[in-house]
């Protein structure tokens, strides 16, 4: 099974200047903790921010979210797999990355944000042994 079965197509993404206090809306509004962080005009990834990047990186260092841009907590250092890959490998490497969600990209040349994986997804379609096992990997 490709990762492209089981994704989230066409997340939403914010643009770098977007302050912490507009993402932590914008998650709240979509019930998600992950927002990619993307050019909008070429949709190439920069990076990806969190609600725990948002509340430690931000908020616990004093920064003010109405003026304080994601750029100034996001994650550079984005994990990503290609909507070809298969989903075992996919799993696979947010285990040895102890993570729950990798950024999906259309291909080796583009590179643009098509879409996001997550162990969630995965549950979703009954793949529970795998994700099972890759999250206990994470956790522990």
């Amino acid at each position: 099974m490709q990762v492209s079965e089981l994704m989230t197509a066409k997340p939403e993404y914010i643009h770098t200047n977007t302050t912490l206090r507009e993402a932590a809306r914008k998650m709240r509004d979509l019930d998600v903790g992950f927002l990619p962080v993307a050019d909008s005009r070429e949709q190439r990834l920069e990076g990806v921010v969190t609600d725990r990047d948002i509340a430690i990186r931000g908020v616990a260092e004093g920064c003010d979210p109405d003026t304080t841009c994601v750029s100034a907590v996001e994650t550079d250092k984005v994990l990503y797999c290609f909507k070809d890959d298969d989903v075992e490998d996919a799993v696979a490497s947010m285990g040895e990355q102890k993570v729950y969600r990798l950024v999906v990209l259309d291909d080796r040349d583009n590179k643009k944000l098509c879409g996001v994986i997550s162990l969630g997804d995965v549950l979703r379609r009954h793949e529970r042994k795998i994700a099972a096992k890759t999250a206990e990997g994470i956790v522990a």
